[in-house]
């Protein structure tokens, strides 16, 4: 097998759901920024999170990484 042959890596931010608490971080002009909050949609070519200040768009051309993560502690 070529790699020419070679499926794509798969897009790991479509194993993720609606409702669910992630971070991604991402490139930003002059370095990069961090959305951390509830997954509002689910794309292939991007995800909305709503973050503390709002919805945030984070194409998927400037992600960087990203994951599921626990719910924030209890105050």
């Amino acid at each position: 097998m070529t790699t020419d042959d070679a499926a794509p890596p798969p897009l790991p931010w479509l194993q993720w759901r609606v409702g669910e608490r992630v971070v991604v971080r991402y490139r930003v002009e002059g370095g990069f920024s961090d959305a951390l909050g509830e997954l509002l949609e689910v794309h292939r070519d991007r995800v909305v999170v709503r973050t503390r200040r709002g919805p945030v768009e984070v194409p998927a051309t400037a992600m960087v990484t990203g994951k599921r993560v626990p719910p924030p502690p209890s105050r």
